[in-house]
């Protein structure tokens, strides 16, 4: 599903911006693009704070396209995260914190 809705976004980035959302988001830079991503953040903290499910579903699925849409504009691949995710497959996530912390540069 979020590999075909990226696709999507892909396709719709250069559509018009008067008819289409995702065009319109494009057009207007990564900086609206990741500020949106965060109002949705909020908004799906606000829905699992007030214990409502039907409402965090929504927000859910907002804050995944925006998410997208991010990628999309900084040019990560679903691929990559995924790959990400394998990489930290069954390994703690505190152990991964820690790993990220005594890395270089830390």
């Amino acid at each position: 599903m979020l590999d075909r809705l990226y696709a999507a976004i892909q396709t719709r980035r250069t559509a018009s911006p008067e008819d289409s959302y995702t065009a319109r988001l494009f057009a207007k830079g990564r900086r609206k693009i990741a500020q949106k991503l965060g109002e949705e953040a909020v908004e799906a903290v606000i829905e699992t704070v007030e214990d409502r499910k039907t409402g965090l579903v929504g927000e859910s699925a907002d804050l995944l396209y925006h998410l997208l849409v991010c990628w999309a504009a900084v040019g990560v691949k679903p691929d990559d995260v995924w790959a990400e995710l394998a990489h930290r497959e069954g390994v703690s996530g505190i152990a991964e914190r820690l790993s990220r912390k005594a890395g270089p540069g830390h």
